[in-house]
């Protein structure tokens, strides 16, 4: 059953999906947000060649790196980060524009790119999906298919440094069994929206004789 749309709470909740390369971000994100819907879901600009099955302006913009460097300099980004050679970036305006209209989003990034977006938007609420093990991970990226060995190296060892930092993050989701971390996401999006702070003067004036 698609859960009904919340009402207006004024800005809406900016929520940061965060978790090492090959832990199933996208997948988690995809198959958790028709039943919370609607969440707007911000799509990052990237260096990396696009892949077979990806669409630009779906997946992700897909950009040259003069093109990358660009939006840098003309603070066009909201975050942004280099992972293993790539860069990735969240365009600021979609999201700001999202949020002033009362609307979710969610973003999905790398432990850095979630660093900064907390420097600069405070009240975002942060989520690391970790995998059950390293072991695991490694399983993940090589069925993936799509890295060198050296590449996938790089990943484990960046991995480790990203989840020794959960405990930056307000919630950890262990993806182990996907469903039940799609139902743990889904709550923590529940939750947020209930939180008495997200509550307006004027909705609260609605509520009282």
């Amino acid at each position: 059953m698609t859960e009904a749309a919340p009402a207006t709470h004024g800005s809406g909740v900016l929520i940061v999906l965060a978790g090492a390369s090959g832990v199933g971000k996208g997948t988690v994100r995809e198959a958790a947000l028709p039943a919370v819907a609607p969440v707007s879901f911000s799509v990052s600009a990237t260096t990396r060649a696009r892949r077979p099955h990806e669409v630009e302006g779906r997946d992700y913009f897909f950009k040259t790196q003069d093109a990358f460097d660009a939006m840098v300099e003309q603070d066009a980004l909201l975050e942004w980060a280099e992972y293993v050679g790539d860069r990735y970036g969240t365009p600021r305006e979609p999201v700001d524009a999202a949020l002033a209209r009362g609307e979710d989003m969610l973003l999905e990034v790398d432990l850095e790119g979630a660093r900064q977006i907390k420097r600069r938007k405070p009240e975002a609420v942060t989520v690391f999906l970790v995998p059950p093990s390293l072991a695991e991970l490694e399983r993940r990226l090589r069925e993936r298919g799509t890295d060198s060995e050296e590449k996938i190296q790089k990943r484990l060892r960046r991995a480790e440094q990203e989840i020794a930092a959960l405990q930056e993050f307000d919630y950890v989701i262990v993806n182990d069994v996907l469903s039940e971390a799609v139902t743990a996401f889904q709550s923590v999006v529940r939750a947020e929206r209930l939180r008495s702070s997200r509550w307006t003067d004027a909705r609260v004036a609605q509520l009282l004789p």
